[in-house]
């Protein structure tokens, strides 16, 4: 089987940026873990989150990983 291909980091952050809505960085980044400055950085793409804060950040917006890092 391929290996999925990733999608870019500015897509990556529009799709973050779409599930947070109204809800404050911090709100997000403390349920999975992590900072609201990481939070920034994912959205702005200039960071892609490890595997384990991918997982979270589906499982806190109720979605896939697939459907926010590797859908086109």
């Amino acid at each position: 089987m391929a290996a999925k291909k990733t999608i870019d980091a500015q897509t990556i952050g529009e799709r973050l940026r779409t599930l947070r809505g109204a809800r404050p960085q911090k709100e997000v980044g403390d349920a999975v873990g992590v900072t609201a400055m990481a939070i920034s950085q994912y959205e702005r793409g200039e960071r892609v989150p490890t595997d384990n804060i991918k997982m979270a950040l589906a499982y806190y917006f109720n979605t896939t990983v697939d459907a926010i890092f590797f859908t086109f």
